[in-house]
C-alpha cells in the first residue's frame, strides 16, 4: 500500500551568545509567519542576553523572555538546550531545509569551523553541511581577528555561508527595526524563503 508523506517544511535557527538576539527572533518570527516549522537551538550564554535584550511582550511565539525560562508557544516551535543531543536536528535522518545561526559568536564560529562538536549548535551544523544543506552564520563582532576570517574561510571553503550583520542603507531606514529588517530579509532570501518588505536593488 502506498503512503504519502507530508509535513512542513522544517528550519533549524540557533541563538548563541552574542548581541542582536532581534535577528534570530525575527528570522522565526517570520519563518512562523510562513507557517513553517522552526526547531531552535538557545545556548546557556544566549539565555541571559535574550532576557536583557528582547522584552517578553514582542513575541507570542516565545515565553519566559523575562525570566529565562523558555517555553513554545506555538505548535510548530520547538526548543532545545545546547547540550539536548537527542534533538532531532542532531541526526541526518531528520530533513529540514537550512539551518541558520543567528546571532553567531565568534567561539560558535569557530567550533564548527573546526569541528568541535560538543554542543547542539556544532553538531546541527556540521549535519547541514554533510547532507549539503544550507548553513548560515550571522555574525555580528566587529573588528574581525585573523583567526575571525581564518574560520570563516574555512566555512565558506565547507560550503556555509557567512552572512554578516551590515545593514545597507538604500531602502532608506528610519528606525532600528528598519535595519533589523534588512538583515532579516537578506537571511530569508539566501535559505530561499519569500520576503516581501526588502524590495530587490532595481525593483521600483
Amino acid at each position: 500500500m502506498q503512503t504519502l508523506y507530508r509535513y512542513k517544511k522544517r528550519f533549524v535557527v540557533a541563538i548563541t551568545g552574542a548581541s542582536g538576539v532581534v535577528y534570530g527572533l525575527e528570522l522565526i518570527r517570520h519563518l512562523l509567519l510562513q507557517e513553517f516549522q522552526v526547531h531552535c537551538i538557545i545556548t546557556e550564554t544566549a539565555r541571559p542576553i535574550l532576557s536583557d535584550e528582547i522584552s517578553s511582550k514582542n513575541y507570542s511565539f516565545i515565553g519566559g523572555l523575562g525570566d529565562g525560562k523558555f517555553e513554545s508557544k506555538n505548535p510548530d516551535f520547538f526548543i532545545y538546550k545546547e547540550d539536548d543531543f537527542h534533538a532531532p536536528c542532531a541526526s541526518g535522518s531528520f530533513k529540514f531545509e537550512a539551518m541558520v545561526v543567528s546571532p553567531c559568536s565568534m567561539k560558535t564560529l569557530g567550533k564548527i569551523a573546526n569541528s568541535i562538536g560538543d554542543n547542539l549548535v556544532v553538531r546541527a551544523s556540521e549535519v547541514a553541511l554533510k547532507e549539503r544543506r544550507k548553513l548560515v552564520l550571522v555574525p555580528r563582532e566587529t573588528p574581525l581577528a585573523l583567526t575571525h576570517l581564518r574560520n570563516m574561510v574555512s566555512i565558506t571553503e565547507a560550503g556555509g555561508i557567512i552572512l554578516p550583520a551590515c545593514p545597507g542603507f538604500y531602502h532608506d531606514p528610519k528606525t532600528i527595526e528598519d535595519l533589523v529588517d534588512f538583515i532579516t530579509a537578506r537571511t530569508l532570501m539566501t535559505i530561499d524563503v519569500e520576503q516581501n518588505f526588502l524590495r530587490e536593488w532595481g525593483d521600483e
